[in-house]
């Protein structure tokens, strides 16, 4: 009896360590697969990082130009032009806060009718990404991408955008909103007149707030497997 519970044992032992052993073998490949890259070339790894900047720009263009895109989103919402902040306390003091609740949105509204034209222009930038500079953001952190796209583009995509923007000044009447603000307090008495480049401020409020919108997207398609919307995205992103 003792023989053949032994020779039992025996037969049952070699089956699992023959089990374990090929479970071990085939991890340590598919380790060593990942370890070498091997399953990913550098052109996948540039293909993948565009395609995560497409996905993240087109997103945040959407996100932004909707109606209260900025105004409701406090994470980008363009505020009162900081140099004017006196101008804003004092009219608030005489009874204006209503006016200037109502020139922040517009200057909101401006923001967000001007970035339906953004989704182009990131774009084109975009694909001057060279494979180097891909391999290089792969391995930085989760907003490395988007700060690679700010550094190369953001001159250029200011010269681009200010005329959309003013465009879109002109759209939602936010010079006349202005000059009712403007007109009322130089009228005041002690105060100096304030004239700041609504152009300007909100060009760079603007291409700043989609900036950040970027990073969140590149951020949720690293770590989030749902955001990950297409086999390239997923291969890179894994």
């Amino acid at each position: 009896m003792k023989i053949i519970l032994s020779l039992v044992f025996a037969v049952t032992f070699s089956s699992i360590a023959a089990q374990s052993w090929k479970e071990l073998k085939s991890a340590a490949t598919k380790a060593q697969t990942v370890i070498s890259g091997d399953k990913l070339s550098k052109d996948e790894v540039a293909k993948g990082l565009k395609e995560a900047l497409v996905v993240g720009a087109t997103n945040s263009t959407k996100n932004a130009s909707a109606v209260g895109g900025f105004s409701n989103n406090n994470l980008i919402r363009i505020p009162f032009p900081t140099e004017a902040e006196k101008m804003k306390e004092t009219l608030i003091n005489v009874g204006m806060k209503g006016q200037i609740n109502q020139f922040e949105q517009t200057l909101n509204a401006a923001a967000e009718d001007a970035s339906k034209f953004a989704k182009e222009i990131f774009i084109e930038a975009v694909k001057n990404m060279s494979i180097k500079d891909a391999m290089s953001i792969l391995k930085g952190n989760d907003k490395a991408a988007t700060i690679y796209l700010k550094e190369q583009t953001s001159k250029d995509l200011y010269v681009k955008f200010k005329p959309v923007v003013k465009k879109s000044i002109e759209k939602v009447n936010l010079t006349k909103y202005w000059n009712t603000l403007s007109g009322r307090y130089n009228a005041l008495p002690m105060t100096t007149n304030v004239n700041p480049d609504l152009e300007d401020y909100i060009t760079t409020k603007a291409i700043n707030g989609l900036f950040l919108l970027i990073a969140k997207e590149e951020k949720s398609i690293r770590n989030n497997p749902k955001a990950r919307v297409s086999e390239i995205l997923q291969k890179v992103f894994k």
